[in-house]
C-alpha cells in the first residue's frame, strides 16, 4: 500500500510527530511505501523525497504583527499554495491513502479538497480538540472549559481564550467559525481519536459516530527487564507549561517523606518560575533536567519509583503513560480525560484529582511505603502494554480503517 502521512512539521516537534514518524516506520517494515508532506521547516527531517513540492515556511509563534499578521491569519483560513504543493506530492507518489495528522494553521483544510477530489481515500488522526475547541485545550484562562463545543466557536473571542488576547482570540474564533459553516473538514473519510474521551467530544461537536473510532496510540520500545530496586524518585517528562500540572507535582514534592526525589524532563515557559517555587517549598528535592534525548529519559524512569503526569486539562493519550508501562514503572495520574482509559486506579497505577499537591503527594507516598506494591503495578502497565498497544494489533486497526475510509470515498465517486 501507498501510504502518505501528512502533517504540518516534519521533525519530532511533540506527540502527534513522535506518533506519525514511529506508525510510518511501523508500515514500511511490513512493506509498505510510505512518505511524508508538509510545510517547510528549518528543522525538518533530512532526505524527504517530496520537499520541493512543500507549503511555504509561516512562523506562527509568536503571532506576526501588521501585514504579515493579516496574511497569516487568512492563511489559517484557506491557504491555495498548500493545496496546490499537495496536488502536486500527489500526482509524483500516486498514494494509495492519504492519513492526516496536524494540518491546522499553516495548511489548512483547502489540502482536504485536494485529496477528496482526486478520489483518494482519507484518514485523520485527531491528536487534540481542535475541531471542537478554537485553542486546541478546551481551557479557558486555564481552567477546564466546554463553551465551544456545542455552543459556537464565538465563546473563544468572548473569553479571550487566547493568552487573553481579544484580537487573537477573535482570530481562533473566525478560523473555527468559518470552518464549522462550510464543513472544511467533511473532505475527510474517516477520523481516528487515540481516546474514547477525546472521540466523545468530537461526537458532541458534530462528527457522526460512524465516521470516527477509537484506535489508541501505539509505543514501540523495546522491552526493559524491571529494576531490580527502584529509586525512590518520581519523573516527570514533558512541557514546562500551565496546562501540564507541574506546579502541583512541585508543590507536592515538598510534602512528600524526605529522601523522595522529583526529577523533571523537559522545557517550556513556565521553567524559571517552576524552579523559583521548588527552591521555596521543596529545596534540595527537584531536580530539573531540561530535555533530555529518549536515551538518556529512557533509563531515568527505568531505575524510578513512579512516572508523574499531573496534568490539568483533558489530556488525550499521553505517551507518557504508555512509556512509563514500557519500563514496568507505575504511572500516578490526574483523573482527567482519556487517562483512566490507560489507568485501573491501583492496579496499573494510581488516579489522583487535578489541582491537588497533597492527593499527588498522597500517591507519591503510597508507593513509597509499599514498593512491593508500586513493582506489582508496575508489572501490570507492562502487561497491559504488551497485550493492548502492540505494533500488530494498531496496524490492523489502522488498516480497518483505512478501508472504511475506501468504502466511503467509492460511494461518492
Amino acid at each position: 500500500m501507498r501510504i502518505l502521512h501528512v502533517n504540518k512539521f516534519l521533525y519530532r516537534r511533540g506527540g502527534a510527530e513522535g506518533y506519525m514518524f514511529d506508525v510510518a516506520s511501523l508500515q514500511r517494515d511490513r512493506g509498505d511505501v510510505v512518505e511524508h508532506w508538509g510545510m517547510h521547516h528549518p528543522e525538518n527531517v533530512d532526505g524527504l523525497p517530496l520537499a520541493d513540492t512543500f507549503a511555504p515556511y509561516v512562523e506562527l509563534e509568536p503571532a506576526p504583527g501588521g501585514l504579515a499578521g493579516l496574511a497569516a491569519a487568512a492563511r489559517m483560513v484557506w491557504h491555495p499554495p498548500s493545496r496546490t504543493g499537495l496536488e502536486q506530492a500527489i500526482a509524483r507518489f500516486l498514494p494509495d491513502l492519504v492519513h492526516y495528522h496536524n494540518v491546522y494553521h499553516q495548511l489548512s483544510p483547502s489540502i482536504l479538497r485536494a485529496v477528496a477530489e482526486a478520489g483518494i481515500p482519507s484518514v485523520m488522526t485527531l491528536h487534540d480538540y481542535k475541531l471542537a475547541c478554537p485553542n486546541y485545550q478546551l481551557l479557558d484562562h486555564g481552567q477546564i472549559c466546554e463553551a465551544c463545543i456545542t455552543g459556537g466557536t464565538w465563546n473563544a473571542a468572548r473569553r479571550r481564550c487566547k493568552g487573553g488576547s481579544l484580537g487573537g482570540s477573535v482570530v481562533l474564533a473566525l478560523e473555527s467559525g468559518i470552518h464549522r459553516a462550510m464543513n472544511a473538514y467533511d473532505p475527510v473519510d474517516h477520523f481516528i481519536s487515540p481516546s474514547h474521551f477525546l472521540r466523545h467530544v468530537m461526537v458532541r461537536s458534530g462528527i457522526a459516530e460512524d465516521r470516527i473510532r477509537t484506535i489508541h496510540n501505539v509505543v514501540d520500545l523495546p522491552a526493559r527487564p524491571q529494576a531490580e530496586v527502584s529509586e525512590p524518585r518520581v519523573v516527570f517528562a514533558g512541557r514546562l507549561s500551565h496546562e501540564k500540572g507541574v506546579e502541583t507535582l512541585v508543590r507536592a514534592a515538598g510534602l512528600v517523606p524526605k529522601g523522595v526525589h522529583v526529577d523533571i524532563a523537559g522545557d517550556g515557559p513556565l521553567r524559571s518560575d517552576l524552579e523559583a517555587l521548588a527552591a521555596q517549598v521543596a529545596p534540595g528535592r527537584v531536580t530539573f533536567h531540561g530535555r533530555l534525548t529518549s536515551d538518556v529519559l529512557a533509563p531515568l524512569v527505568h531505575r524510578s519509583m513512579a512516572m508523574a503526569v499531573p496534568s490539568r486539562w483533558f489530556e488525550n493519550q499521553p505517551m507518557t503513560i504508555l512509556e512509563s508501562f514500557a519500563a514496568s514503572v507505575p504511572p500516578i495520574v490526574t483523573a482527567l480525560g482519556g487517562m483512566p482509559e490507560l489507568v485501573d486506579d491501583g492496579v496499573q497505577g494510581l488516579l489522583v484529582p487535578h489541582d491537588d499537591p497533597a492527593a499527588l503527594a498522597g500517591a507519591i507516598r503510597r508507593l513509597a511505603d509499599d514498593p512491593e506494591a508500586a513493582r506489582a503495578m508496575g508489572r501490570a502497565g507492562r502487561e497491559r502494554l504488551d497485550r493492548d498497544f502492540t505494533a500488530a494489533s494498531h496496524l490492523a486497526a489502522l488498516d480497518e480503517a483505512y478501508a472504511v475510509a475506501g468504502e466511503r470515498r467509492r460511494a461518492m465517486i
